[in-house]
């Protein structure tokens, strides 16, 4: 008991340093995470620094180099990889982009996704293929949710001439966690390249992208890391760096002479990033990573999310006018459920039930139903809440 007490008093200490948690119940973590004072005061001194420098001169840029390095190290700790894989970039889709236009596709090449994809990565898809003369086919992963194995559904689907897979390491909408290790083997041994939205998995999953061996994986800051929004980046791994042309091209990403003539690219994941960088924004995304590491290891962390998942799983189990997508205790912090009721747009009346109780949560289109995310410093008396809130609205409809 003891122990569980000062388990409960470090956990309230800790969410002090989330001022959006204090007037409502958040479960939004997968669209934009709240974040921590220390990182938005980190951002506020870091732009007050450089307008007192001056924020174009030699000096600013001496002092602002070990910052942006100083977020570099911060990424690689916590995807286990070296620094110099990092490109950084403003979101997801922007390192989507980075890798999906940097391949030199010729026609008649395919390019595999799955049927859970963000519509930008979709939309991507489609022009590279109307310009190009690509293939996109999409693979049915959505059903191996409950039953089924995704790895073989892949295989059935990749073909000879697949240059690019797309696959999200989390799924969006349904929470699914797909085993990379056993995909990037698959793909690897067709020569296929691998490419990961990571937009709901950065900051959930303890990750080694080493290990993995995924060819690309783009991120975010601004979600489950709770850094700053237009804070990201991409990882490409060393041995597919070659083969991946720039995408964006500006003085950031290029060797200049004398003469400040472009001679080469930068050898490392510089070499896609362009320039006039929000530096402040990077320095908060550090701030938040550090704040979560105070906390626990990414692992820790990852064990507490499912902690909260699960409890919340097993919650809205319980309820009879509710039927989660899941039939057994999800793997990430991403929660999706329906209402059985019959009633016309039971989901978005529901959401907007809880947006008048602070409680907040959002719809997915496809499947149709409703998300909620839970972070490990999400609190079980939140969980209760939302619970009874559901049980409030199901009973009045």
């Amino acid at each position: 008991m003891a122990t569980s007490s000062v388990a409960q008093t470090r956990l309230h200490h800790h969410r002090e340093q989330f001022p959006a948690l204090a007037n409502k119940t958040y479960f939004n973590y997968g669209g934009q995470g709240p974040m921590p004072l220390g990182a938005m005061d980190a951002m506020a001194q870091t732009q007050a620094h450089i307008q007192d420098i001056g924020p174009f001169g030699n000096e600013v840029y001496r002092w602002l180099r070990p910052q942006v390095q100083a977020a570099r190290v911060a990424i690689a700790s916590e995807f286990q990889i070296p620094t110099d894989t990092i490109t950084l970039t403003q979101n997801v889709t922007v390192g989507c982009n980075i890798a999906m236009w940097g391949i030199e596709w010729l026609p008649g090449d395919h390019i595999l996704i799955s049927d859970c994809e963000h519509p930008g990565v979709i939309a991507t898809a489609q022009e590279i293929s109307r310009r190009f003369s690509v293939e996109v086919t999409t693979c049915p992963l959505k059903a191996t949710l409950n039953e089924g194995d995704p790895v073989k559904v892949i295989i059935q689907h990749l073909r000879p001439n697949t240059r690019l897979v797309i696959l999200s390491h989390v799924f969006w909408n349904t929470g699914q966690v797909l085993p990379l290790d056993k995909i990037s083997e698959v793909c690897r041994n067709n020569h296929s390249a691998l490419l990961i939205d990571a937009a709901q998995s950065a900051g959930l999953l303890p990750l080694n992208l080493t290990e993995l061996g995924v060819d690309f994986y783009a991120f975010t800051g601004h979600k489950w890391l709770c850094g700053p929004a237009g804070a990201g980046g991409l990882y490409v791994r060393p041995e597919a760096r070659e083969s991946l042309k720039p995408t964006f091209i500006g003085l950031n990403g290029i060797v200049v002479d004398s003469q400040s003539q472009p001679v080469d690219w930068l050898p490392d994941g510089r070499r896609y990033e362009v320039s006039t960088v929000a530096y402040p924004l990077y320095v908060g995304l550090q701030k938040a990573i550090a704040i979560h590491q105070q906390w626990g290891t990414s692992q820790e962390r990852y064990q507490q999310i499912c902690h909260n998942s699960e409890y919340l799983w097993r919650k809205l189990t319980a309820l009879t006018d509710v039927k989660c997508l899941r039939t057994s205790p999800p793997e990430s912090g991403i929660v999706s459920f329906h209402l059985t009721n019959n009633q016309h747009q039971p989901h978005l009346n529901l959401v907007q039930f809880l947006d008048s109780q602070k409680i907040l949560t959002r719809t997915i289109a496809d499947p149709s139903c409703i998300r909620v995310t839970v972070h490990y410093f999400t609190l079980e008396s939140e969980i209760d809440q939302l619970i009874e809130a559901i049980q409030i609205f199901c009973k009045s409809n």
